[in-house]
């Protein structure tokens, strides 16, 4: 299957780095290249950029797309976590922008050999990294009952989580649970049917909870940002595409952290915890697409860009 993804917020996101044409920039998440690209075009002699991604199906592709540039792009096979390793490994002190999008690609999302969709019956899998030796499989059949109850809950923000939790225990008791069609009809017959009328695919959210555990998402993104702004050169920027409020929450108190890092009790006159801001906030309210956009692309719908800068 062709590796196709529509970059959200091309424009917005590109031009959130306010790009240097001899600067280094970052993708982190390197997907198909499409935001790799814009920065790409930007670059002049001296210009660098380092893509990152877990996924070699797209490493494959954004190479490909991004060739008639490679004396300008470094890529590497690694997680954005290890974003400080990968950079002393390039021998990059600092760099003058990094982007991440953190939404699954519409080729994972539609290659059913992947197992992140819940609209046909393929293997359970959703690994975003391949050599990844446990898949969602395994956390449907091994985890407990309590465990799958929290992922769901927690990260689905599912309201029959419990209920959801306690059939699925149920039907790997008579068989394992191996495909994403049989985990549906688990699901479907664990919600009341009248709470399925027009709320969307009932294991949506079961399926996103399972897939954020599985590829440790939410902990790679909250262990990661605060070690980007440190590998910012001043005046450096952070630019963070989420596509779920979990994410987002993640984002907006990290950043507004940095900005504002001064612990001391409110009624002090003077601060005397020392610490000082780290950078700003460039976006008060989150990027949201235009409606155009929308238009053109539905899977856009519940992204947001915030962007932080570096102390100058």
């Amino acid at each position: 299957m062709e590796f196709k993804h529509i970059s959200v917020l091309l424009d917005e996101t590109v031009d959130s780095l306010n790009i240097k044409p001899n600067g280094t920039y970052v993708d982190g998440t390197l997907g198909g290249g499409g935001h790799s690209l814009e920065i790409c075009k930007r670059l002049g002699d001296g210009g660098r950029l380092i893509g990152i991604d877990q996924d070699m199906d797209a490493i494959k592709a954004a190479t490909e797309r991004l060739s008639d540039y490679s004396d300008k792009v470094t890529i590497v096979h690694s997680n954005y976590q290890d974003i400080d390793s990968v950079l002393k490994g390039l021998a990059i002190g600092g760099v003058d922008g990094i982007i991440l999008d953190l939404g699954v690609s519409s080729y994972q999302l539609d290659n059913v050999d992947r197992g992140f969709t819940y609209r046909e019956d393929t293997p359970l899998d959703m690994r975003m990294d391949q050599s990844n030796p446990m898949t969602a499989k395994d956390i449907v059949n091994d985890y407990s009952e309590e465990e799958l109850f929290h992922v769901i809950r927690d990260y689905g923000e599912d309201g029959f989580a419990k209920n959801i939790a306690k059939h699925i225990v149920r039907a790997r008791q008579e068989k394992p649970i191996e495909t994403t069609g049989e985990l549906n009809e688990i699901i479907k017959a664990a919600i009341p049917a009248k709470m399925r009328q027009g709320t969307g695919h009932p294991s949506k959210k079961t399926f996103q909870a399972i897939r954020i555990e599985l590829n440790k998402e939410l902990e790679v993104l909250e262990n990661s940002l605060d070690k980007m702004i440190e590998l910012l050169n001043p005046g450096g920027r952070l630019s963070i595409i989420t596509f779920h409020s979990l994410e987002d929450r993640i984002v907006k108190n990290i950043f507004r952290k940095n900005m504002n890092p001064c612990t001391c009790p409110p009624g002090f006159p003077v601060c005397v915890c020392g610490k000082a801001p780290t950078g700003k906030v460039i976006t008060r309210k989150p990027i949201i697409p235009s409606s155009e956009e929308l238009e053109d692309n539905k899977r856009a719908k519940s992204s947001k860009l915030r962007v932080f800068e570096k102390v100058k």
